[in-house]
């Protein structure tokens, strides 16, 4: 079986986090970024053609994942691809997937074989066997197959896409952007569709001035009867980062051992760009409770239900509680952090008091000195 993969990089925005990065390079869990569960899935499923569409602020993307040595997917014929909007020929902003795909046509078109793409949102984590998918996807017979996770759907919070199965298992309803009632499987942005099928289906819509993957295509397609859907559910872990307070309770959720074991581990490893970094010190009065720890710390204070991403210090005397803390941060005497997320290099003053809640964690932006 012939697949490519596509990659969606710049569909969640988490404000201050991503100003200058997309949401496939955020960092997560201590030393990864996003876009590794994605590239992690395909090069596990054997897909070595992957496209990586992103709009804007791309470069961090391209240095964390250089020639895709990692996953197996050197830069070359038929491997990894970056997909920016200036290096194709229509417009530099997407209004939708679709759209998206319409301008990354040539690599859909051309040089390659593939009979199948699953497409996938970095902003949506899992370690899931694409593997399954696909003969599943093929088995049905069907154009489209969504994977889906339940329990997400709750009547609270808003899905860009939730299926209702009947009792046979067959797709009886379908929602778009709208917070869907319990019972509903909630879309985790990985679909699975014939290549042939998705470039006619993309040159249709665009020709109509549809440009939504989920509303136009999916949903769209399945009312009038044009698009028959397959449905997966995905028993594992979903992680969705669409906001900075689900981003914020993900990360913190890695302190379960359970939750982590999963995420990393459930079909296979998660790879990511290769840093070599001294072992974590730890001081003699450091004081460490059920927290995520990168190599190249030097702790000397306190830490709890918190994720420290590499070469972060904690001085003697400060107090860490249920942050998430970014690679290269100092973090001074005396000083009390409770719900604070800092981005790279940041530096908080001996003494300092930073107090965010759960649901609205205080944002220190990259390179600031507080």
């Amino acid at each position: 079986m012939h697949v490519m993969g596509i990659i969606f990089a710049n569909d969640a925005s988490l404000g201050e986090l991503t100003t200058k990065r997309t949401s496939a390079s955020m960092p997560f869990g201590g030393r990864y970024r996003q876009v590794d569960f994605a590239l992690s899935n395909l090069s596990a499923a054997g897909v070595r053609h992957v496209g990586i569409i992103s709009q804007h602020n791309y470069q961090s993307l391209m240095n964390h994942i250089g020639d895709g040595e990692e996953w197996g997917l050197e830069l070359e014929e038929g491997g990894l691809e970056f997909l920016t909007p200036y290096s194709m020929s229509t417009s530099h902003t997407y209004r939708g997937k679709l759209e998206s795909l319409y301008s990354a046509m040539d690599f859909l078109e051309f040089g390659s074989d593939d009979e199948y793409v699953v497409m996938i949102d970095s902003a949506v984590l899992s370690n899931i066997d694409l593997i399954n998918v696909l003969n599943a996807h093929v088995k049905s017979g069907k154009d489209v197959t969504v994977v889906t996770k339940a329990g997400v759907a709750d009547g609270k919070r808003v899905l860009d896409l939730a299926v209702k199965l009947d009792e046979k298992g067959k797709v009886c309803d379908m929602l778009v952007d709208y917070a869907a009632p319990e019972g509903y499987l909630a879309s985790a942005d990985i679909f699975v569709v014939s290549k042939k099928w998705l470039i006619g289906k993309v040159l249709e819509h665009m020709a109509r001035n549809q440009f939504h993957m989920d509303r136009d295509l999916v949903l769209g397609g399945w009312q009038k009867g044009e698009v028959s859907v397959n449905v997966y559910e995905f028993p594992g872990v979903v992680m969705y980062n669409d906001t900075v307070e689900e981003y914020f309770t993900n990360n913190l959720a890695l302190t379960d051992a359970k939750v982590r074991a999963d995420l990393f581990g459930y079909n296979h490893p998660v790879y990511t760009k290769v840093r070599f970094r001294v072992p974590t010190y730890y001081g003699e009065g450091c004081d460490i409770e059920n927290s995520l720890i990168a190599d190249g710390c030097m702790l000397e204070g306190e830490v709890e239900d918190s994720v420290l991403f590499r070469d972060v210090t904690i001085a003697p005397g400060a107090e860490v509680e249920g942050c998430v803390i970014m690679n290269d941060a100092v973090i001074g005497e005396g000083s009390e952090l409770k719900y604070v997320i800092l981005d790279k290099n940041v530096t908080i003053r001996p003494g300092s008091k930073l107090i965010g809640t759960k649901r609205n964690p205080i944002i220190i932006k990259r390179g600031e000195i507080v």
